[in-house]
């Protein structure tokens, strides 16, 4: 199968972005920034930037204000721990990130996120299915996801 790159639009903040995606994921960096050629209306700006984040290939392109990140796409960070989330919640939602319910939130660039304890999707797949609508009631009260808190609904 042939490798497969994700490739972000921005308006102008693609090296911002990568840099700032860099300090939040362990292992990784940026791998090449491209500019746009003379006798463009960009020229000399940054075009693409080519980076990975622990390991996961990414393209960030300035493209123009043309297109916006939506809610229709988003990365599922999948977390080892409330630690982990705590984590990415955290640096993600800082400097203008939102909030949003059920563990989704917009970074300050509108890129959506899933940041998700393993617990979670071990609970919502229990066959006690007493056991996931409590579980699930308990994650639709929540905008971070508190692992303490889905274990005791799991285990009333």
């Amino acid at each position: 199968m042939p490798n497969i790159t994700t490739n972000l639009w921005f308006d102008t903040q693609a090296e911002e972005a990568a840099q700032y995606y860099c300090r939040i994921f362990p292992n990784s960096k940026i791998n090449n920034i491209s500019h746009y050629p003379d006798g463009t209306p960009r020229a000399g700006s940054v075009l693409t930037v080519d980076f990975e984040l622990d390991g996961t290939r990414f393209t960030a392109l300035n493209g123009g204000p043309e297109f916006r990140f939506t809610e229709a796409v988003s990365f599922l960070i999948d977390c080892q721990d409330q630690a982990e989330v705590d984590h990415y919640w955290d640096a993600l939602t800082a400097d203008g990130g939102e909030e949003s319910q059920c563990g989704w939130l917009k970074d300050r660039f509108g890129v959506s996120w899933q940041v998700v304890p393993r617990q979670l999707p071990e609970l919502l797949s229990n066959p006690d299915q007493a056991l996931v609508g409590r579980v699930t009631q308990a994650m639709f009260q929540m905008a971070k996801i508190d692992v303490a808190e889905l274990e005791r609904a799991a285990a009333q």
